[in-house]
This record gives structure tokens, sequence and C-alpha cells, in this order.
């Protein structure tokens, strides 16, 4: 704003000099700072008229310049972006017009327009000035992720470390079979430190102080990064792939447990009940995961998220420290397997890349859970959020090295594909106690329930922003019911018509592994750009660099996978 300054003569000022103002505006609005800085009293299309007085009884003439006089207001006021960002600013699609005749004041020609409510305007606004002018999506309000925004630091931690962590954190002494020791706690070390990096830049992207936007979903900030048909070129696939495609392997891997852990209950008790089959299975889990479902936004599971984060604790930790008890196999080895030619042992270093990589997951959900926070100047959303993901990932970490060390040191070479799920019943079933064997099934298949929930919140949200976005009102309860219970069966039947996408994983999880490694660092270029060869440009352009050519080989690798051993198109054959 220009300085200002009013040309006084020295003749004094007698009461009777300047016409009192008009009665249309009351004396404390005409002393508001934001009136005072209002676009309707002066701009450069409508310049403000000479304001006219009458003659003082002395004969001296008082003259004011064409500028209104400066008023003293806190500088909070001054720099507020309430004042740059009034609903009153001429846009090109509104412009600023004269104000009719009987319009006297600039009051009274803004409540002659009525364009919104008393309290979004700048004069009665406390808790417009509370919220620093967050920009919100108005549909926002009607979508499962947005709809309820009193999240906290908890609600957070419970939610990030059950997303997390899960089952494919059983894999991890697998990497270490054909790594060794040194390597594979060093590559473990390594990406976990890279992935909770790439965590704190989401976090700190969640919300821009610049403008007052929230991205409260991880393909909006793509899109404001990379541009809306760049951005979903980049990131729609993958984000839809962690969400719908986890969903799947839940069922899976739930389904599959139930029925082991009826088998262990059944011969514990030596009942002679028949077991149902395998897709019977899978259609009682999605059953009770469809059910859960129906619970209406991401923070009405916050405990759903809690059951699922304790019974993942439970049962990381009960298979590492049962293994780790009853000692080592015997004649056990921990040299690193090297077989094949020596294009089959790069592929191999790189499938195990691929397994340490895979094991963090959950960057695609980091901006849904923050968006559940409320947020203002004053008390932004980022630091609770951080403050949960510390304690989570702290957790995740007591739970992921254990595994991975414990794990190799019990089992060695003679750890199964499959994981440390595997191996228990495989060497221990006969020296453990069938109830802990139980417990650990059940807190699996809870973990599994719990899971889906969240995984599948994205999916709800997107499904249901096409009924809103066409419609404008919120998504009907009996239509959100059909939505939701649609998409589990919809999983369930991908689950069991095609059960040979996990020999797919390697080459469609690469393509999604720059969600969680790359992407981060290279919005976090585009958006806050920092400054060009510092540390920090060097820092995340060279993750950006190392995250794609990682990506790019797990890709090749998949493909190597699938020509060199082929896939068994065994449909609706689970």
């Amino acid at each position: 704003m220009r300085d200002r300054t009013d040309h006084v003569t020295s003749a004094p000022i007698t009461p009777s000099t300047v016409r009192s103002p008009p009665s249309s505006a009351l004396s404390s609005q005409l002393h508001s700072p934001s009136l005072s800085r209002s676009p309707l009293l002066y701009s450069p299309e409508h310049p403000q008229a000479t304001t006219t007085t009458t003659k003082p009884k002395t004969g001296h003439k008082i003259m004011f310049s064409n500028t209104p006089p400066v008023v003293s207001a806190p500088p909070s006021q001054m720099h507020s972006p309430s004042m740059s960002r009034s609903p009153f600013l001429g846009t090109p699609d509104r412009p600023v017009t004269m104000p009719p005749s009987g319009a006297r004041t600039p009051m009274a020609y803004i409540r002659s327009r009525n364009l919104t409510p008393r309290f979004l305007t700048p004069l009665g606004s406390p808790l417009r000035k509370a919220l620093h002018l967050t920009k919100l999506d108005p549909t926002d309000a009607w979508l499962p992720i947005t709809e309820s925004r009193n999240g906290n630091a908890y609600y957070a931690a419970f939610h990030t470390l059950c997303s997390g962590i899960g089952i494919q954190a059983l894999v991890l002494p697998v990497a270490f079979t054909i790594l060794g020791w040194t390597w594979g706690i060093i590559t473990l070390t390594l990406a976990f430190i890279w992935q909770l990096y790439t965590l704190y830049l989401l976090v700190n992207l969640h919300e821009s102080p610049e403008t007052g936007v929230r991205y409260s979903r991880y393909l909006q900030l793509a899109n404001a990064a990379f541009g809306e048909r760049m951005g979903k070129m980049l990131a729609m696939l993958p984000i839809f792939y962690l969400s719908a495609g986890t969903c799947v392997a839940l069922i899976i891997i739930g389904g599959s447990t139930s029925k082991i852990f009826f088998q262990v209950v059944c011969a514990a008790n030596e009942c002679k009940a028949e077991t149902l089959t395998t897709v019977e299975w899978y259609l009682v889990f999605t059953c009770g995961a469809v059910l859960l479902s129906q619970l209406p936004n991401l923070n009405s599971i916050a405990g759903v998220s809690l059951i699922g984060a304790v019974t993942a604790l439970g049962y990381c930790t009960m298979i590492w420290s049962i293994s780790v008890s009853k000692g080592r196999l015997p004649n056990v080895s921990y040299n690193p397997i090297r077989v094949g030619s020596d294009v089959s042992k790069v592929f191999d270093v790189l499938n195990a890349l691929g397994i340490i990589a895979f094991a963090f997951r959950g960057h695609n959900l980091i901006l849904e859970i923050q968006a559940t926070m409320p947020s203002s100047e004053k008390h932004p959303s980022t630091v609770p959020m951080w403050k949960g993901v510390k304690v989570s990932y702290t957790l995740i970490a007591m739970c992921l090295f254990p595994l991975a060390i414990g794990g190799y040191w019990a089992y060695g070479q003679l750890i199964p594909p499959s994981g440390m799920l595997t191996a228990l019943f495989a060497y221990h079933s006969q020296d453990v106690a069938k109830s802990l064997l139980a417990i650990t099934s059940m807190l699996v298949i809870i973990n599994a329930l719990s899971s889906f929930q969240i995984y599948g919140m994205p999916i709800f949200d997107e499904m249901e922003s096409i009924y809103v976005m066409r419609f404008k009102k919120p998504c009907p309860w009996w239509l959100r019911v059909i939505i939701r219970t649609v998409f589990g069966f919809f999983s369930f039947f991908l689950g069991v018509a095609i059960p040979f996408l996990s020999s797919l994983a390697g080459l469609v999880g690469g393509t999604a592994l720059p969600v969680t490694l790359v992407y981060p660092c290279l919005m976090w270029l585009k958006i806050k750009k920092p400054k060009v060869y510092g540390p920090t440009w060097w820092l995340n352009w060279v993750l950006v660099v190392l995250g794609t050519i990682l990506s790019g080989l797990l890709i090749a690798a998949g493909v190597y996978v699938i020509i060199d051993n082929g896939i068994k198109f065994n449909f609706f054959k689970p």
C-alpha cells in the first residue's frame, strides 16, 4: 500500500467545520481497520471522491486530500491475510461496481450486496481470524475423509501405526537370506530413514501457509505440484493400487489365516467339524470387513485403528519372540544365497531390495490422516501430526528390526519365502502351545479387518465424491451403504477370480514405490522451491534420482521373474 499523507492547513479545527458522518454507519465501524483498507474506499477503477467541507466561522479553509486518513492498527491486522483475501475484493468473475445511490457508506454498500454471512466478513470474524482463512472446499464437509476435523495427535498415531505396519513386515528375513547380515541391516536402516524423511516432507506439505490451502488427499497435492494432467498420470494408478490392491491382499490374508485359526482350535479340542473351503473363509472375512466399513468417516474409525495398531504390535512381537526363544534351527546357515547365472543373482538382489522397500507402507494415507485435524495459524495441524508420526514410527521400528534380525537368526536360509508366520507354523507347531498359535492367528485376522477400513477409506471418498460433485449435496446413507458393500465384495471377487495377483506384486509394486520414496521429494522441490544448489536442494534431487532408478530396476526385476518363472493363470482357484 502506498504511503498516504494528509495535508491540513494550520487553521484550528472546530466541531462545526466537518460534516458529521452518515447515520448508516456506526462510529466503531468508521474507525475499523478493515474499512480503512477496504477496496471499496479506494481503487484504481473507482478513485475516492474529494471530501467536501463547510467553511469554518473563523474564515480559514480546511483542505483534505483525496485519500482516507491513516488509521493506526495493530501489525497483526495490517498484515492479516483476511484483508488481502477479503470476500469483497474484485475478481474477474465478480468485478467491483459502484455502490448504488442509496448506499452512502461502504458498510451500507456491503450490506446491500449480501454476499456472505456476517461471520465470514472481516468485521465479524473472530472465527475467521482464528482459522487464518484456511481455504477449504465446501464439499469436503460431505466426504468421509474430511467430514470430521476434530482429530488429534493420538488419532494420528493410531491411524499411522495401523496403516504403517502389516503382514508384509513378516517377509523381511527373506531379504536377509540374499543380502546377508551386514548389507541387510544397512539397507533396512537406510530405507527406514529415507521413508521417515519423505513422511516429514508430506506432513509439512499438507498445508500451504502462503495460500492457506489444505491438501487433504495425496492426489490433490500431486495435482498442485505437477499440474492436474501430469499429477493424475503419475499418482492416480499407484495410489489406487496401494488402496484397492491392499484391500484385496487383506481379504486373502485374513481369509487364509481364518482357516488356519479354525484348524488350530479344532485340532486342540479334537473336534470333527468340517472346515469351510478357502473361498468360503474369504467370504466370511469379507462380510466382517463390509460390516465395519459402514462407519461414516475417517475419524470415526480411530478406535478401529487403535485395535489394529495393538494387534499388529502384538502378533509381530509374539512371532519374533517365540522364534528367538526356541533357538536356532539345526544346521542353520547364514551364507547369502548365490545360485544361478549372474543375471539371476542381480535380480535376486533387486528382489531383496524390493522386499525391504515394500515393508514400509501408508504414505498414500498420511495427508488424509492429517486432514482430520483442525488447523489454524496459531495451532497448525503439522505439530500434532508429526508428534503422532514420531510415536508410531518408533513403535514400528521396535517391530521391524527385531522381526528381520531375530527371524533371520532363528531360521537363516531355512525360512520359507512367505515369511515368519509360515515359519512359525512349519517349525514350531508341535513345540509351541496351541493357544499361542491361535492367539497369533487371531491377532493377524483382527489387524487385517482393521487395516481394511483405513485403506478402503480413500476409495470410499473417491466414489462418494462423484455423487457429491454431480448433485451438490451429501451422499445419502443408503447410497453410502451400497457403495461400501459393492467395493468390499468386488475386492472379494478379485481375490477369488485372480489369485495370481501376488505374482504381479513386484511389477506393480515397482510402479507404486515412487509414492513413498520419490514423489514427496519432487513435490517439495516444486512447491517449496528451496535454494538452488543448497543442501536441501541436493538432498532431494539425489533421493529423486536414486528412487527413480530403484523403481525402474524393480519393474525390470518383476518382468524378469514373470518371464523366467511364468504365471500360473489359475482363475477362480485360490
